[in-house]
């Protein structure tokens, strides 16, 4: 009978071992790589859909202020308040709202605020030639823009990707216009 020497059986016991565990790495890299992609797949969908909300509201913003301050003699010859304001939040949007279809999404109202300790709604005098007066309430907003999803989204195996928009309902700003002379006020433009 032949003796075994413990180190040969400890050698040959590390072998089988790793042998035996040499097709679990891929399994666990498989099993943990799914939830993960999944997970950044979620995270940057909504990081775009935050963003796209963000820049939109910014550059309305940016439009007010501008709208509220402007006057005649600070705009290009010929151009109109309405059309001004509208170009101002394009060139913010960040590219969001490029071209006509972009443009014909923001609106602009003129709001003539209710008298002094009344309890009625504003006005609205967009249509007016003289909504721009100081005082009145100039507010630009977006509405219902599309937001395609970087990715589509996937729920399960046996239904196809969901590529619809997310449809940002609407962002808002609104300011009081500023006093300037009478003589000094642009023209009003078509709004919204």
């Amino acid at each position: 009978m032949t003796q075994i020497e413990p180190r040969t059986v400890q050698k040959s016991g590390r072998r089988s071992r790793a042998f035996r565990l040499r097709g679990a790495e891929p399994l666990e890299f498989t099993l943990v790589l799914l939830p993960l992609l999944a997970m950044v797949t979620v995270l940057l969908d909504t990081s775009w859909a935050i963003f796209a909300k963000s820049t939109l509201q910014r550059a309305v913003r940016i439009g007010v202020r501008t709208g509220i301050t402007l006057t005649a003699s600070q705009m290009a010859t010929g151009a109109c308040l309405t059309d001004t304001v509208k170009s101002t939040v394009q060139s913010n949007a960040m590219g969001l709202l490029a071209g006509s279809s972009g443009l014909a999404r923001i609106k602009v109202h003129y709001f003539q605020p209710p008298a002094v300790n009344s309890s009625s709604a504003a006005t609205d005098v967009s249509a007016n030639s003289d909504g721009d007066q100081p005082g009145n309430i100039m507010q630009v907003s977006v509405q219902n823009y599309s937001l395609l999803a970087l990715l589509p989204r996937i729920y399960n195996w046996k239904t196809a990707a969901d590529t619809n928009p997310l449809v940002i309902q609407g962002v808002y700003s609104a300011d009081l216009i500023e006093p300037a002379s009478s003589t000094d006020r642009p023209c009003v433009g078509t709004a919204p």
